[in-house]
């Protein structure tokens, strides 16, 4: 099968969020390693971090779910973002 034959994923916010929740993780996880927050700024970042890490599984855990449900269903077609 041709790559341009391939069904694709509906533009949604799954995988804009997770591309974003990644992204905004990765910079506080360097702007706690350079250690030049203060230990209120430090515990801040650290908490927003943990509810990011908590969304970014969360997405995952998600498209797992979806995955699994092609697999089993064998469905060819994409999911529609919610649906399974």
């Amino acid at each position: 099968m041709e790559r341009d034959n391939l069904p694709t994923v509906p533009a949604g916010a799954e995988a804009e969020s997770f591309d974003g929740t990644l992204h905004e993780l990765h910079g506080i996880v360097e702007r706690l390693e350079h250690g030049e927050l203060t230990l209120e700024d430090s515990l801040l970042a650290f908490e927003r971090g943990v509810l990011l890490s908590r969304r970014g599984q969360a997405i995952l855990d998600a498209a797992e779910r979806r995955v699994e449900l092609l697999l089993r269903d064998g469905r060819t077609e994409p999911l529609e973002p919610g649906s399974g």
